[in-house]
């Protein structure tokens, strides 16, 4: 676990003021002390000289060595050198013992705690070695007494060096903690992010495929109707041609609408029942089907979400009729429920039975496995959007249903939201317009080739 090198590194800056604080207030007291004591004034200005060096030897050596926790031989001659200096002034002056207060903790903060705790034990035991010499190796009350003030201070002293050990300890771990959880929230934020692309792009490639896709395709099939009949129908040729500047300009209008992430062209200016009313007309000009639309219950305005779902379904349903189903009629149904709104597409066609888990691509016939098919998963995944239900039933020469339905008040099955039942083959096909089929978290949407594969 790495450490946040700059946010620990103000923690210590903020904690070496108390500390260095500390030390000047112990340094002006012992001296005062020192300068007021019975001893020689030699012996005084020896031990205040003695204990006025240790000030630069801990500002230049010691404090770096802690501040930056650097560990090496340089630690060990910083703490002895600051006994050497302590035992020079204790040895003139029993007064200096009281820089033990400064001293044990810049030895428990420069060295390992097994050897600051070593240090420390030793350090308190000078004051009653100098005292025992001074008297000749007596052992008087005042040895006796220093003795035990100095026992009294190895048990400080440890106690001392322990706590801040397991500060410091718990220092590194909190600022480890905060590190890890700054990188796990850059983390989340950069697969946040990430996933935000993939569902955008997932998204621009449902509203390619729906839009300028089935435009393209429907343009390319009347250009090649017009071209195969501009010698010999040339009235009907120039329907076709008509149709084709039609649809370039409603596919201008979406890549517009598009573009400005606005809501769909037809549904910006008419209803839902009327747009999908023009779909059904255009779905009859460009590919000579009979297309039959009607409305029942009470129409009434839907939240733009719903529309646009089910405007999305009826394109798809359309496209994938004319370009598979081979039916003659197309029976189209926008229903209106007290709770729900739903389409239900319904052709004549070939249908088609799938084994579990296939799902034919548009490009293919009925029956190939899925390798890139994104107009049902695409349709799939938006109905989920909207907590409704897709649901396709197809068989074999008798035609397929695709039939969604939104729910518009109350709660959804979760359960329930988003699914696709096979009622009838067990499965789905892409093919022609179809109602209930697996689930779409069983289809990952793929968006749709260059070959308009979907």
């Amino acid at each position: 676990m790495r450490l946040d090198a700059r946010r620990a590194a103000q923690a210590r800056v903020r904690w070496f003021g108390l500390w260095d604080s500390y030390f000047v207030i112990c340094y002006l007291l012992t001296t005062g002390l020192v300068f007021t004591s019975a001893a020689p004034q030699g012996h005084r200005l020896v031990a205040i000289g003695a204990l006025t060096l240790t000030v630069p030897w801990y500002a230049g050596i010691g404090r770096p060595l802690m501040r930056h926790r650097t560990s090496d031989r340089r630690n060990a001659v910083f703490a002895a050198g600051l006994f050497v200096l302590f035992g020079v002034a204790t040895a003139v002056d029993l007064m200096s013992a009281f820089a033990l207060f400064a001293l044990v903790p810049m030895v428990m903060m420069s060295l390992a705690a097994r050897a600051a705790v070593v240090t420390a034990v030793l350090g308190n035991l000078v004051p009653v070695t100098m005292l025992w010499v001074q008297g000749g190796g007596a052992a008087g009350p005042l040895v006796v007494f220093v003795l035990l003030v100095s026992l009294l201070g190895i048990a400080l002293s440890v106690l001392l060096g322990l706590w801040i050990k397991r500060v410091v300890r718990q220092s590194e771990e909190h600022a480890a903690l905060i590190d890890e959880l700054r990188q796990n929230r850059e983390r989340v934020a950069r697969l946040s992010h990430q996933a935000g692309i993939a569902a955008e792009r997932e998204r621009l490639a449902r509203e390619i495929h729906d839009t300028l896709a089935q435009s393209l395709v429907s343009i390319i099939s009347l250009v090649q109707a017009a071209d195969a009949e501009v010698e010999t129908a040339p009235a009907t040729a120039r329907a076709h041609l008509t149709l084709v500047g039609r649809v370039a300009k409603e596919s201008l209008v979406e890549a517009r609408a598009f573009v400005a992430d606005r809501t769909p062209a037809p549904l910006r200016e008419s209803s839902l029942a009327q747009a999908l009313r023009r779909q059904a007309d255009g779905l009859t000009a460009q590919s000579g089907l009979l297309v039959r639309f009607a409305v029942e219950g009470v129409e009434r305005p839907l939240p733009m979400a719903a529309g646009v779902v089910l405007l999305r379904a009826a394109q798809e349903a359309g496209a994938n009729v004319r370009k598979h189903a081979e039916a003659r009629t197309v029976d189209m149904v926008l229903r209106f429920g007290e709770r729900q709104v739903g389409l239900r597409v319904a052709d004549d066609g070939k249908g088609f039975a799938t084994a579990e888990g296939e799902f034919p691509t548009a490009g293919g016939p009925p029956g190939t496995a899925a390798g890139g098919g994104f107009g049902l998963r695409g349709m799939a995944a938006r109905v989920a959007e909207t907590g409704g239900v897709m649901s396709v039933v197809s068989e074999r020469g008798a035609g397929t249903v695709v039939e969604v339905r939104i729910p518009l008040a109350g709660t959804v099955d979760a359960s329930a939201a988003g699914t696709v039942d096979a009622s009838a083959a067990g499965t789905v096909d892409d093919s022609a317009a179809g109602a209930d089929a697996p689930r779409t978290d069983a289809v990952p949407a793929v968006p749709a080739d260059a070959g308009g594969h979907r």
